[in-house]
């Protein structure tokens, strides 16, 4: 695990010397996401009884940009260094495959929350300050931050170009985080959708987060923190075995 340090520092580097692009941009987008969603619905939908729609759609945005930025991190990352050739600058090094791990996700979780602060201390602006419970906003964050952040990792292990990455991307990430509650309570839909969105992960980690400001949630934050929590390990343990076999990375 020695070295790893340097590894971590050098992947929140790369992300920080463009951070007008990595984490301004994010927080615009989620801010203009609050505008118009939260202008147009919040005299015409309530949720959980009398929860204002801007109020419930904060807690969503700022996990969906946790989420979509820490896995954007650790696979954007991979990707690049394999197509410049630079990869092999690391490979050159002693560090282990657990070392890979800690600094890659790392610097993902680093890189999501970051833009997860930025989004909410903007939306700030647009809806009272609410934490009823504050060590589940953090545990879910975290949570699903590292997550992202360890299938982003696995994505660029897998991708030999960016237009694979994108695919990855486009086709499973953002349906998966689209469809996980951002913007509604499972609750207002047909009985057989709200089975289908019980069958998504995402669902969880902002169905959990959003519990942590309102103490309100469609299911109880102790299942979706195991869920979350297993699902974590399961695709952490995938992504070592990726590391130590060199897959894609040792031709």
């Amino acid at each position: 695990m020695q070295g790893w340090q340097s590894l971590f520092y050098k992947e929140i580097l790369r992300f920080w010397k463009v951070s007008f692009q990595t984490v301004a941009a994010p927080v615009l987008t989620a801010v203009l996401y609050l505008l118009i969603f939260g202008h147009v619905l919040d005299g015409h939908v309530k949720v959980y009884g009398s929860l204002s729609y801007t109020a419930f759609l904060v807690p969503g945005l700022v996990m969906m940009s946790v989420l979509q930025n820490a896995f954007a991190n650790s696979s954007s990352s991979l990707v690049q260094s394999k197509i410049m050739g630079s990869v092999v600058f690391i490979l050159l090094t002693p560090l282990s495959h657990w070392a890979w791990f800690v600094a890659f996700v790392g610097a993902s979780v680093v890189r999501g929350l970051a833009v997860g602060l930025g989004v909410y201390i903007v939306t700030l602006f647009f809806t009272p300050p609410v934490a009823v419970a504050p060590l589940w906003i953090l545990a879910f964050a975290f949570l699903g931050a590292a997550l992202l952040g360890t299938l982003g990792l696995i994505a660029g292990l897998w991708a030999d170009k960016f237009d694979q990455m994108a695919a990855f991307q486009n086709f499973l990430i953002m349906p998966m985080t689209f469809l996980s509650g951002v913007f509604y309570s499972i609750h207002s839909l047909p009985p057989f959708w709200q089975q289908v969105s019980h069958l998504n992960p995402f669902f969880y980690m902002i169905d959990g987060f959003r519990y942590g400001f309102f103490g309100l949630s469609d299911v109880s934050p102790w299942t979706s923190l195991a869920i979350v929590g297993g699902a974590w390990l399961l695709v952490s343990a995938l992504a070592v075995r990726l590391l130590r076999t060199g897959y894609k990375m040792r031709h």
